[in-house]
């Protein structure tokens, strides 16, 4: 099984603390997920548009959220 799989069903534990654990861990794991593919976005000429409508979110969110987390481009490059 995978991380994500374990995790899963570790989340659906009758144990409240071994389920919230588990909760915290996917929202890590999916929080990187995110980070990784809006960079990959970002690398391939994505606007911000395009990876809002992707994600369903609107464009300032995604652009408060990650533009801070990107590198910025050398003006001098280009």
């Amino acid at each position: 099984m995978t991380e994500a799989t374990d995790l899963a069903a570790a989340a659906s534990s009758a144990d409240p603390r071994a389920g919230l654990r588990a909760v915290v861990a996917l929202r890590r794991l999916l929080e990187g997920l995110e980070r990784l593919q809006v960079a990959n976005a970002r690398a391939k000429g994505w606007s911000w548009q395009e990876i809002a409508d992707a994600l369903e979110v609107t464009r300032q969110g995604v652009h408060k959220k990650h533009a801070k987390l990107m590198p910025m481009p050398d003006p001098r490059e280009g």
